[in-house]
């Protein structure tokens, strides 16, 4: 048996990551064998996870990160508010959205290398560190041959991190501080008025129906004729378009103006064309059903862990 000695556990916790009763126990069962030791506390690590994977996650942070013409934004969840601001985590939120930028599915960014282990695999070795249920729940890369992706975070706890992430996609010839100073406007607006579509050709056609089929439906109550509703409903087809279609709606900085003309005024002063082909926005939480829990109690699962 190799002797257990201080540098040793020492050791072990930096390449763990674990605390030092526990680096000292991996090392006393495995015989003082380092790799059997990391072996064990990773084991441990995933086992710990399992057994917090049942929580509900809703908190934690969204996470932009852009590279000239490509960006990406994701969402990493914790349990708690808590642990958003801890450095630890945002590091490793931070060090994930880098990841992000090159690959296409939150599956593929489960798998990329992270310091010689894969984001899976280093999220597990967090989940046992810090001690609660941890998810990377989604991710989204934006990309154009040639202009910007420009980003945007809605109360950001630092750059790049906060609740509201979103990206605007432009293809221009147009200059980068042209696109920048557009883009963020584009960006701000997409945070405040969360678009769902980027124009009418993207909107899903069977939602378009049935909202048309709603709408005259709404207009023979109020006693118009068929005939008559039906040409009603193109009006109140374009109020709808314009609530859902990011280049339909108006700006909420002036309330006045489309953002289409927003873009294109921008073009014209630029000299170049500029081109919205995408946009992603990430909320918090969005859709993740969340029990409601009082804020002593809350504390309390953190303290015991």
């Amino acid at each position: 048996m190799a002797e257990i000695t201080t540098a040793k556990i020492k050791e072990l916790r930096e390449k763990t990551g674990a605390g030092m009763m526990d680096a000292k126990k991996a090392l006393t069962e495995t015989g003082g064998d380092m790799e059997a030791a990391m072996e064990e506390l990773r084991k441990k690590g995933m086992a710990k996870a399992d057994k917090k994977s049942s929580r509900t996650a809703a908190e934690g942070l969204v996470a932009v990160v852009t590279d000239g013409t490509k960006g990406a934004v994701i969402e990493l969840n914790s349990e708690t508010d808590f642990v958003s601001r801890n450095e630890e985590f945002q590091s490793f939120v931070e060090k994930v959205a880098q990841k992000a930028l090159n690959v296409n599915s939150v599956e593929d960014l489960a798998a990329a290398d992270l310091g010689g282990k894969s984001v899976k695999d280093s999220l597990t070795d967090l989940i046992a560190k810090i001690g609660e249920n941890m998810t990377l729940r989604r991710c989204e890369k934006l990309e154009v041959s040639n202009g910007a992706v420009v980003s945007y975070v809605h109360g950001a706890l630092k750059d790049g991190l906060g609740k509201i992430g979103v990206l605007v996609a432009l293809e221009s010839e147009a200059s980068a501080e042209a696109l920048q100073a557009v883009g963020k406007q584009v960006a701000m607006h997409v945070a405040a008025a969360f678009p769902k579509y980027l124009d009418r050709d993207s909107v899903d056609v069977a939602e378009m129906e049935k909202e048309r089929a709603f709408l005259i439906e709404q207009a023979v109550a109020e006693g118009k004729p068929q005939d008559i509703a039906e040409k009603m409903v193109e009006g109140r087809m374009r109020k709808y378009f314009e609530e859902i279609c990011l280049l339909d709606q108006k700006s909420v900085i002036d309330g006045e103006t489309k953002i289409a003309d927003v873009i294109a005024a921008a073009g014209k002063e630029a000299g170049a064309e500029i081109k919205l082909t995408a946009f992603a926005r990430y909320q918090l939480g969005d859709g993740i059903e969340k029990e409601e829990e009082d804020f002593a109690a809350e504390v309390g699962k953190v303290a015991n862990g």
